[in-house]
């Protein structure tokens, strides 16, 4: 800045750390003292020079404060002094040409003061833009994924930090402190990235996200317990980014019920089946277990030992046969006869017996072998129409005869199987008469019928004891 003392002081360029310099004023009127200059004297305010546009009468002492302080300059040899007389002859002689400069440099000041005062504005400038830029610089330490740095960053938050630092994160990456938080020097910014692991825990299987770097971190962080479970990679394995693959079963408690005791053990196995056999118990011949042997042992489970013996049986049983009918025209309705009697089959069962834990249970078929073949029976059928009655015989008193030789009932047969029906017909005389099979399969009616015609033929002789019932 340019400064101007008044009471005739010497005008002084200085910077913002350079004092004023003042000097006694000259007495005006007075005696002159002798100058050591001569005729100029260049410490006279009223003949200092004027200092050119853009020339700066004065060192730049300012120095930025990371820069060091620069050499200091040498001061400048004095000048030989003149003798007194000299002096004042040179100032006597130059005190007119003093006061007419001072009038012209009046009228010029304020020209060279508008001249200076750009130039210390850019010095001011040069020193608060110094200011600013060290300001914005932050130091921060920016730990990305366990690695730590120190680094000199502009960025304003954490976000525009790891867009500057090239650190792509993702939606399972943890970031603390949270993007778009501000940030100041002396910050610490760490990132870590998400990795997954596809779990099987205790049979169900998932797969999980975790910042952890070992299996026994993710653990931890996944909410696992690790104490006395089977792991099937080791606790201090890495996880990389890709991330891995992990079987893990915990220890849980299961009840072994065998042999009328109970056993509780702790087990990390992968089957009933094993944890039975970790429990001591040994399966025998048809034993079983009241659950699946391959399925997973749950935490608190009673698994129960079937301890099964038993036996085989043998059975035979009849297979029964088909009746198969068929339409003859030449018999009348409601008379069968049976060309084929029918025979059952034969076949051989195999049961299991068993007893499971000493109860006996049901009977279970484990083989069937056929001795036999069923045979059928094959039976005609009469479809012709049956006659209501027979000339000559029609008026006789049938159901007296029917009552008398079998108590009225058609399939009747005598103790010696010789004759049968309501009339007791023996066979040949039945076929003789038209009849078919026996008479006692055959209908009432028809019956009836056979027996009119037999007496129309032989007249009551048939029936030596009844015979007379036909005539009241």
């Amino acid at each position: 800045m340019l400064v101007r003392r008044r009471n005739l002081e010497r005008v002084v360029v200085s910077s913002s750390r350079s004092p004023y310099e003042t000097y006694s004023p000259v007495p005006v009127g007075g005696p002159q003292p002798p100058s050591p200059y001569g005729a100029y004297d260049p410490y006279d305010p009223h003949n200092a020079e004027t200092v050119a546009y853009g020339v700066l009468p004065y060192e730049d002492t300012y120095r930025p404060a990371y820069e060091p302080p620069a050499p200091p300059v040498p001061p400048a040899p004095p000048m030989t002094p003149t003798l007194p007389q000299q002096q004042r002859q040179a100032a006597r002689g130059r005190a007119g040409e003093g006061r007419a400069a001072r009038r012209r440099k009046g009228s010029e000041r304020p020209d060279a003061i508008r001249r200076l005062l750009p130039q210390a504005l850019v010095v001011a400038f040069l020193a608060g833009g110094t200011t600013a830029f060290v300001a914005k610089d932050k130091a921060i330490e920016l730990n990305v994924d366990g690695k730590p740095r120190t680094l000199h960053t502009f960025a304003d938050d954490v976000t525009e930090l790891l867009a500057d630092e090239g650190v792509a994160v993702g939606a399972h990456d943890v970031v603390a402190p949270a993007p778009g938080t501000a940030l100041a020097s002396g910050d610490e910014v760490r990132v870590h990235y998400g990795r997954p692991v596809r779990i099987t825990l205790d049979g169900e299987r998932r797969e999980v996200w975790t910042t952890a770097h070992t299996v026994e971190e993710a653990l931890r962080q996944i909410g696992v317990r690790a104490e006395g479970a089977y792991l099937s990679l080791a606790r201090s394995q890495k996880i990389d980014r890709h991330g891995l693959a992990i079987d893990v079963r915990t220890e849980r408690t299961v009840t072994i019920m065998a042999d009328g005791q109970a056993r509780t053990i702790r087990t990390n196995t992968a089957t009933v089946a094993e944890a039975v056999e970790e429990a001591g118990i040994t399966l025998r011949g048809e034993d079983a277990l009241s659950v699946a042997p391959a399925s997973f042992p749950r935490d608190g489970q009673t698994v129960t030992v079937l301890r099964v013996t038993g036996s085989t049986e043998v059975r035979e049983e009849a297979i029964p046969y088909d009746v198969r009918r068929t339409q003859d025209a030449s018999l009348f309705k409601g008379t069968e006869v049976v060309d084929q009697a029918g025979r059952p089959g034969l076949r051989r069962v195999t049961f299991a017996l068993r007893s499971v834990n000493g109860v006996k249970q049901k009977p279970r078929r484990v083989r069937t072998e056929v001795v036999r073949e069923p045979r059928a029976q094959l039976v005609r059928v009469g479809s012709k129409p049956m006659p209501t009655s027979v000339q000559g015989a029609d008026h006789l008193d049938w159901g007296s005869l029917a009552a008398c030789e079998s108590g009225g009932r058609p399939n009747a047969v005598d103790p010696s199987g010789t004759y049968g029906g309501l009339y007791q017909f023996d066979t040949q005389t039945w076929q003789s008469l038209g009849g078919s099979g026996r008479p006692q399969d055959a209908t009432a009616t028809e019956q009836t019928l056979r027996a009119k015609r037999l007496y129309v033929k032989r007249g009551a002789g048939p029936w030596p004891h009844c015979g007379g019932r036909l005539h009241g």
